[in-house]
């Protein structure tokens, strides 16, 4: 993190020694089938690419021995247990970054073409082998006609074969490129950045929210005269909503709230089964996969929602986010009213109850 977090791109041989695959080749496959799934297929043909994506059958894809073709399927750790367990080998960095994994198959000469990402990320090789080429910041054009964003100046400046339990790591905005030798299965570990102005404007939307449900305050004009230009906007009126927005920008912990919730909001596709209320006094509770917890100096967050706790029950949720699970022996020492709200929570499936002493 000191030398090469976000400044250059590192290469660690045999990062994962004996790394096997979250998920076997047909698992794959089955995977990509269904709805719930966010998934592609790229192939390419001499300078011909195509893009398919999901939901895709057994039969959309080409038969083992073509060449030239991946399976990509992202967010594996929402379904898979031990992409979720490979995931957690990455929490040196932030939850607020960490976004998902994905794991890419890819036979003999399979590949995405020359691009780049704006985030961080970790590229490990879990079977097979594959050629990585990168280049460092530069010309972003793009190749026009393509259904994929593949760079139209790439010049790589460093070349290397990843084999299983390599790893290569990538700051944004390099570009790089990599090509099957053989069939072969890539997990990428990717960290979401913020757009800043998606990420204002969802902010400022939420400021909204919370400022209507405190109290609503009615532009006034009191002394407006009668006007011989009604199509100019009132420059009071104009006066009025910078104050207003400045009001919401003041509003410190108000904005730390929102910013809480909007990190930690399920993505789209994600939704929780909803559970039988137990006793969480004979169990302990772990949080599911798909579960975005995160706390700040005053607030817990769950899943878009946030929660106040002190004392040794907010000691003890902050465990729970860090951990993302809590032995029997923590939930003992929760108070009843916080006891009530994890079985809110597990009603509501985003954990689950865990029976026997043993997640420490």
């Amino acid at each position: 993190m000191r030398g090469y977090w976000q400044r250059r791109p590192l290469l660690v041989r045999q990062a994962w020694p004996a790394v096997q695959p979250p998920l076997r080749r047909a698992g794959l496959f089955a995977l990509a089938a269904s709805e719930d799934v966010e998934s592609r297929l790229v192939a390419r043909q001499g300078d011909a690419w195509t893009l398919r994506r999901g939901p895709l059958p057994r039969r959309a894809l080409p038969p083992l021995r073509e060449l030239g073709w991946t399976l990509l399927v992202q967010g594996l750790d929402l379904h898979v247990p031990a992409a979720r367990a490979m995931l957690e080998r990455f929490r040196f960095v932030p939850d607020a970054r960490l976004d998902d994994l994905m794991l890419s198959y890819a036979t003999d000469q399979g590949g995405v073409g020359p691009h780049l990402d704006s985030y961080d990320v970790f590229l490990l090789q879990v079977h097979g082998r594959r050629r990585w080429r990168i280049a460092r910041p530069g010309d972003g054009t793009l190749v026009e006609g393509l259904p994929l964003k593949i760079l139209s100046h790439f010049e790589p400046e460093a070349e290397w074969v990843l084999e299983p339990g390599d790893m290569l790591y990538l700051p944004p905005r390099w570009a790089h490129d990599g090509v099957a030798e053989g069939e072969c299965m890539t997990c990428s570990i990717g960290f979401r950045a913020p757009a800043g102005p998606e990420l204002a404007a969802d902010l400022l939307g939420r400021l909204s929210q919370a400022e209507a449900r405190d109290s609503v305050r009615l532009y006034r004009d009191p002394s407006q005269a009668a006007t011989q230009t009604p199509a100019r906007v009132p420059p009071s009126l104009q006066a009025y909503a910078q104050r207003e927005v400045e009001r919401a920008l003041r509003a410190r912990r108000v904005l730390d709230v929102a910013l809480g919730e909007s990190l930690t909001e399920p993505k789209a596709n994600v939704w929780f089964e909803p559970m039988q209320r137990p006793s969480t006094a004979r169990c302990g509770v772990r949080l599911d996969a798909r579960s975005r917890m995160m706390y700040d100096d005053e607030h817990l967050y769950l899943n878009g929602e946030s929660f106040r706790a002190s004392g040794r029950d907010r000691r003890l949720m902050c465990k729970l986010a860090d951990r993302r699970s809590l032995s029997m022996a923590d939930m003992s020492l929760l108070s009843a009213g916080a006891a009530d709200v994890v079985n809110d929570w597990i009603e509501s499936g985003w954990m689950s109850p865990q029976f026997g002493d043993d997640l420490d």
